[in-house]
């Protein structure tokens, strides 16, 4: 099972909210998730972004692939940075 950490669409027409999720990458955008890690509001200024860190390594590191959405906005908040570094430790 691939999967992946994505963006599930949320909010009404013309208002988007966004939720953080861990999701089988054959999953539609909007169905079913396995786990919720995070939150991302882009409508407000600045943009509102809430991420469980320690939820967000541990599927990284089981396998879990951020979209390319999800991989900026933990490049923004320094996920990638520490996942890279606890990587290399190893």
């Amino acid at each position: 099972m691939a999967v992946k950490i994505r963006l599930k669409r949320m909010g009404s027409k013309r208002n988007p909210f966004y939720r953080i999720v861990v999701a089988d990458s054959r999953s539609p955008r909007d169905g079913r998730s396995i786990e919720q890690i995070g939150t991302y509001n882009p409508v407000v200024n600045p943009v509102e972004v809430k991420i469980d860190e320690e939820k967000a390594l541990d599927w990284m590191s089981k396998g879990a692939k951020p979209s390319d959405t999800v991989r900026n906005l933990f490049s923004n908040e320094g996920i990638m940075k520490k996942f890279h570094e606890q990587k290399n430790s190893k």
